[in-house]
């Protein structure tokens, strides 16, 4: 089919669409391979856990971050989700596997907590209707690192449209220098090959640098948190808070 690209949407469009369907993660299209992944919830998979980020838990304890709005990007099962409603936050959480959701729905009628969880794509505007900022936390445990490079671009727009002034940003991802836990490829190499291979893994430094419009609180490894813990906490990961000013 025939393309007349003349916006910035058309462009990410086109960019998306050079990479391997298996690799594909991060758009509508992906609902299907995040179906398979949590089909079996017996599997041993670290986020499987109905147990909040330490970090996040951490920073709620210490009140530096106080109940409001809250946004979850690809909340997977709603294991951070709850723990949010659970102290009063008005909560939004949103993934592209019905799968996933239809977990996060179960565990949420357990425990009587009340989360409006949104099925879709984080970029698809048509989705991005039923939840709106602002947000005076969004929270990203695990989904930015499966985004190719250019949709930082979409990814940067999007906590500017939903953040409010003062809230904060609370992110968990890959971190780099761990073996076969996310690929640390230059950027334009996952363009020639067209596939993820799994995620990205990010240095200290180059968070920083994406993130830069915002106030760093902290960033550091994830504590690794032993089986009877109640917040969940793996080493290979980076835990990361930051605040817009």
């Amino acid at each position: 089919m025939d393309r007349n690209i003349r916006t910035i949407d058309d462009v990410l469009q086109l960019m998306d669409g050079l990479f391997a369907p298996e690799s594909d993660r991060w758009t509508a299209g992906a609902a299907g391979w995040w179906d398979g992944f949590y089909a079996d919830r017996s599997r041993a998979v670290p986020f499987f856990v109905a147990k909040p980020d330490e970090h996040l838990a951490e920073a709620l304890d210490r009140g530096v971050i106080a109940p409001g709005r809250a946004l979850e990007l690809g909340c997977g099962p709603g294991r951070n989700a709850l723990h949010l409603a659970s102290l009063g936050f008005e909560v939004d959480a949103v993934d592209l596997s019905p799968a996933a959701l239809a977990w996060a729905g179960e565990r949420a009628a357990e425990a009587g907590l009340d989360v409006r969880f949104h099925h879709g794509d984080i970029f698809d505007p048509a989705a991005a209707t039923a939840w709106s900022g602002p947000y005076d936390l969004i929270l990203d445990s695990g989904c930015f690192h499966h985004l190719p490079p250019h949709r930082r671009i979409s990814y940067l727009a999007l906590l500017e449209r939903s953040l409010a002034p003062g809230g904060h940003f609370s992110l968990t991802c890959f971190a780099a220098g761990e073996a076969g836990m996310g690929s640390e490829l230059p950027d334009a190499e996952f363009y020639g090959e067209a596939r993820l291979h799994g995620g990205l893994a990010y240095t200290a430094q180059s968070l920083r640098a994406i993130f830069a419009d915002l106030t760093e609180v902290e960033l550091r490894r994830m504590r690794d948190e032993p089986p009877a813990s109640p917040r969940f906490g793996e080493p290979f990961l980076w835990a990361g808070l930051f605040r817009r000013s």
